[in-house]
């Protein structure tokens, strides 16, 4: 993805760095694959509020991406490569022979006009998704299934790929982009190749307005705040946090302090830990 660079002819276009709209083939989405989206600034079903510093931001439309890729056996023709405002990612839509349409993460390398497959007999070609069993060891993949048949969960982010290591049984080893390594199904899809959009770690948004055009809100210091608001408010100029540990603003131990009491089944197929250097 080129990105720019802004003259700087306002504070805050002197340190942005913005992604260009080049790789783009068309900026209108299918219609057929969209969805209304709407806005919970954070919220749950109940209506509180679980993520902090959520809201406003443009008006979004949802994308009804192909995450199983479970259209087997029939080659698809990469008709648009599209931004898509929900992801860091770019995605492709797929045109079917039957007609189908279907909406995919874009993979990087990928051109209008090339061929994806999904299934077990596709080529090891970029784009195509194959069971784990099917894929060599070394192979980078993505898009990958934790559960045969629920659709891809992991590395699906801009520029990330894991990459498969073995085959022990019914189990495959990948190393994940955290450096984790982890036993997957054998029989779980994954997709070939390495996600689009690589250059997105590289953005310099330059503005606080751009980052609330994406629906983040400003974030404040608990040591600003008054005692009742935090933890570490109060206190006269600069003060420090008076107490054994940081905490949330809710008097919880932060910052490296484990809450997690009970272990998941899913921790037995973790064979190194992302933070074990």
């Amino acid at each position: 993805m080129p990105l720019r660079a802004l003259k700087p002819t306002t504070p805050g276009q002197r340190g942005a760095v913005l992604p260009t709209s080049d790789d783009f083939t068309t900026n209108r989405p299918k219609k057929s694959l969209l969805k209304p989206l709407k806005k919970r600034a954070g919220r749950n079903s109940q209506g509180r509020i679980t993520v902090r510093h959520r809201g406003g931001g443009h008006k979004r439309r949802l994308r009804t991406i192909d995450f199983k890729r479970d259209k087997t056996g029939v080659p698809g023709e990469v008709s648009s490569i599209e931004y898509d405002p929900n992801r860091s990612s770019y995605i492709a839509l797929i045109k079917y022979p039957d007609g189908d349409w279907r909406y995919i993460i874009c993979p990087n390398g990928i051109k209008v006009g090339d061929t994806v497959e999904a299934g077990e007999q596709a080529e090891l070609r970029v784009g195509n998704a194959l069971p784990l069993r099917a894929i060599r060891q070394g192979t980078m993949v993505h898009n990958i299934e934790m559960q045969v048949g629920r659709g891809g969960q992991i590395v699906r982010s801009a520029g990330s790929a894991a990459q498969v290591l073995a085959e022990e049984g019914k189990y495959t080893l990948l190393r994940l982009p955290s450096g984790e390594m982890r036993y997957v199904l054998s029989a779980c899809m994954a997709t070939i190749g390495q996600v689009s959009n690589v250059d997105h770690k590289n953005i310099k948004l330059g503005k606080a307005g751009r980052r609330r055009n994406m629906g983040w809100r400003p974030t404040v210091r608990g040591s600003v705040m008054s005692p009742r608001d935090h933890p570490h408010g109060g206190g006269e100029g600069r003060s420090p946090i008076g107490m054994p540990g940081p905490k949330t603003p809710w008097g919880k131990p932060a910052l490296g302090y484990r809450t997690r009491k009970k272990k998941k089944p899913s921790d037995k197929f973790i064979a190194r830990r992302r933070y074990q250097k």
